[in-house]
């Protein structure tokens, strides 16, 4: 189940109240599922950038008894809680992956509460530090049409046959399950168009470092750019 990206965060209201007035700097992370987006993340993190997942975040509106979770068993019942009643996420996967009309009504519940997080932690980042390098990781960014809240966008991305090879193995799942998964994504070439920098996460841990190392260091430099501009 992944409902983290809502289309709507594209409204002009939404972004008026990300860009603040200080000199923030809202960087989009995404790509594929599978392509190590969490792993370059926590690489940015180390350097200074302060993260924000929305995996995270739709997992934190939906937990028990908060108002998108009522919502959500008011409409879809007791059956999609677990024990402990927490959503069954797989349950919910299924369902939506088979309904597009039940999607929409989940990210109906979901989507509201999402953006008023994303928000307020927004808020919370700039106001401890006006020049913040802020990450938001957003598996669905392009899909979602969110291009226009960031300054900058990142794309992490491995090849086709790697990213299969990574989501069977972490999701225990069949080639051909991956492969449907995979494919109602945009594909990574597509993705490409839209962003501004690019991470190819194929290679060693260290590999990557380096280019995550690279890219930091002209980022920040885009920021004191941005700043001496203001």
């Amino acid at each position: 189940m992944n409902n983290s990206s809502p289309a709507s965060y594209e409204s002009l209201e939404f972004i008026q109240a990300l860009s603040g007035n200080d000199n923030r700097l809202l960087l989009g992370v995404t790509g594929g599922i599978a392509s190590g987006k969490t792993t370059v993340a926590d690489m940015l993190e180390e350097l200074g950038a302060p993260i924000i997942d929305f995996d995270i975040l739709s997992r934190v509106v939906v937990e028990p008894e908060k108002p998108a979770w009522k919502d959500i068993v008011s409409y879809f019942g007791d059956e999609i809680l677990n024990e402990d009643k927490t959503l069954n996420r797989e349950m919910m996967r299924k369902i939506v992956f088979s309904d597009p009309q039940k999607k929409i009504k989940l990210e109906s519940f979901i989507h509201p509460r999402l953006g008023s997080e994303y928000t307020k932690l927004v808020s919370e980042y700039a106001k401890k530090d006006p020049d913040v390098i802020i990450q938001v990781v957003v598996p669905l960014l392009v899909e979602a049409q969110m291009q226009t809240t960031f300054h900058k966008l990142l794309m992490v991305y491995v090849p086709e046959e790697e990213q299969i090879k990574r989501l069977t193995k972490r999701d225990n799942c069949s080639k051909g399950m991956a492969l449907s998964i995979i494919n109602t994504q945009l594909s990574v070439e597509e993705k490409k168009g839209y962003c501004d920098f690019l991470i190819d996460n194929s290679e060693s841990l260290d590999e990557t470092r380096k280019q995550v190392e690279d890219f930091w260091e002209k980022i920040k430099q885009i920021q004191v750019s941005r700043k001496k501009s203001r």
